[in-house]
């Protein structure tokens, strides 16, 4: 699956971060960036926790 974030929605707020930090940081700036686009077989249950505590509902999955 495709792990897509609308940037316009997103707050940064690190929730994603604190909850699948494989795959979502924080930049310098505090503006959030995605280490990968895909899931995968270790990362998948973290990262559907991140989208479902998402207070914008900013990030999506793909398939």
């Amino acid at each position: 699956m495709r792990i897509k974030v609308d940037f316009d929605l997103c707050e940064s707020n690190a929730l994603c971060e604190a909850m699948a930090p494989e795959v979502f940081e924080l930049d310098d700036d505090d503006f959030l960036q995605l280490k990968t686009e895909q899931t995968t077989d270790e990362n998948i249950e973290n990262v559907k926790r991140a989208v479902a505590a998402c207070p914008r509902a900013a990030i999506s999955l793909e398939d």
